[in-house]
């Protein structure tokens, strides 16, 4: 029988603690494709089947969004403002509603007043950080991590001084496809470290950018900062540097903040170790498909001529499309269902094996899902129950007795929002997913 045991995972960055499911981690939001970006970003949940859009006078805009109402929390929050227009908590929110759609105009806009207003929010830096470092704005993001005070940021604010040249930067081919060396414990592929000869990589979304440290020790990389963090209980260093080069297929980056750290992670099927692994801090660089059926990873510049193509192709395979939001720093969302509780934001978080769905407890009594409280299990202090939700969905793609675990997942603490759950692995195996990161919208086939 395999064992469904989830891993603990280590941090995403600047301390944002994922927990199990996870295979490995990094340091540890409606138009048409075609249409413009702006426009199409702007498509957010305005909350479940039959609820009221229109925002009453005296509505709570924080309730609003820790629901997952975010087109009417903004909008409550925009009434706040117009009653005070230095309400820096407003401020930040309006900033941090449009950062999850990566509308980054607005973003930066409404962050901005709001450090002014309240320069001791180092949330709000954060945010207005993450806002330049998303564009590849590096130098903007630097002295507003040093400025929060926390020792995980001053590590990121100097491996962000410390990368010359154009960050992230492109070159070969404007599209590119790696085919998976395995599909289980987890999607892989290869890649070369610095010139190197291809390396195995998993693919995760909920992972950032991140190499074993034998990995960063062969490619000669040189730590510009460290940081510490404790994930699930274990005290982890994590290194801080810049790869000169990272090639994908026929996709060469250059100029690449990269994190490493010493965390054993899930063996490939010859029984060999990772070179590292490949989230959504490199993937939102491109067009992402994610194709398990086919056993593939398809990369695409952001340009319109792809955008053009990736349509076409979407077009040909019935692609359900859905909003995108990016949370946090790399954790990828959109809508989801279970049986007939949604839609909802869900959490597409790839990277946990053996299950297809993870919940927590309240959810899942919310959404009828019964919780085999007879077998439980533990781990990273987490005590989690196997679930089997009849039926999961994205959309019209649905998947029926997925297995999965409902428990404490700290998802309100780290996204600052509730979701129904994070659809993962099993769930997504007989499809093809991609992440539109220009338009922020994502497509199920």
């Amino acid at each position: 029988m395999t064992d469904t045991t989830p891993i603990p995972s280590p941090l995403g960055r600047r301390a944002f603690l994922r927990w199990a499911g996870l295979a490995a981690g990094a340091a540890a939001t409606a138009a048409h494709l075609g249409a413009d970006p702006a426009e199409a970003s702007s498509a957010v949940f305005a909350g479940p089947p039959g609820a009221s859009s229109g925002v009453a006078p005296g509505a709570d805009p924080d309730a609003l969004f820790t629901a997952g109402r975010f087109a009417e929390a903004d909008r409550a929050y925009a009434r706040l403002l117009r009653e005070d227009p230095r309400d820096a908590h407003a401020l930040a929110q309006r900033g941090r509603i449009a950062l999850l759609s990566n509308r980054f105009g607005a973003a930066e806009s409404f962050l901005t007043r709001a450090v002014r207003l309240a320069p001791g929010d180092a949330f709000a830096k954060r945010q207005l950080a993450e806002c330049h470092v998303r564009q590849d704005r590096l130098a903007p993001a630097v002295p507003l991590l040093r400025g929060t005070g926390d020792p995980t940021d001053a590590a990121f604010a100097t491996q962000y001084a410390g990368v010359t040249g154009a960050p992230y930067e492109l070159r070969g081919a404007h599209a590119t496809r790696l085919p998976f060396v395995c599909l289980d414990p987890l999607p892989c592929v290869q890649a070369g470290v610095n010139g190197s000869q291809p390396q195995n990589f998993l693919i995760d979304t909920g992972a950032t950018l991140a190499l074993s440290t034998r990995t960063a020790e062969r490619a000669g990389l040189r730590a510009l900062a460290t940081s510490t963090t404790q994930p699930a209980g274990q005290t982890l260093t994590t290194f801080h540097g810049v790869m000169e080069s990272f090639r994908l297929g026929d996709i060469v980056l250059r100029n690449v903040p990269v994190v490493w750290y010493d965390l054993r992670m899930p063996n490939l099927p010859d029984g060999s170790q990772p070179s590292g692994v490949i989230g959504t801090t490199l993937l939102y660089h491109f067009l992402a498909t994610m194709d398990y059926a086919g056993r593939a990873l398809v990369l695409r510049r952001k340009t319109a001529a792809q955008r053009r193509a990736l349509r076409a192709d979407l077009g040909r395979a019935g692609a359900e499309r859905l909003p995108l939001w990016l949370a946090g720093d790399h954790i990828p969302c959109t809508l989801g269902t279970v049986n007939d509780y949604g839609p909802r934001v869900a959490s597409l978080d790839t990277g946990g094996m053996n299950m297809g769905i993870m919940m927590t407890e309240e959810t899942a009594r919310r959404a009828d899902v019964k919780i085999d409280y007879d077998n439980p299990r533990s781990n990273g202090g987490i005590t989690f129950y196997p679930i089997r939700p009849a039926r999961i969905s994205l959309g019209r793609v649905a998947g029926r007795d997925v297995p999965g675990f409902a428990g404490g997942w700290p998802w309100l603490r780290l996204f600052g929002f509730e979701t129904i759950g994070n659809f993962t692995h099993e769930f997504f195996k007989p499809h093809a997913i991609t992440f539109d990161y220009a338009g922020m919208t994502f497509h199920i086939s």
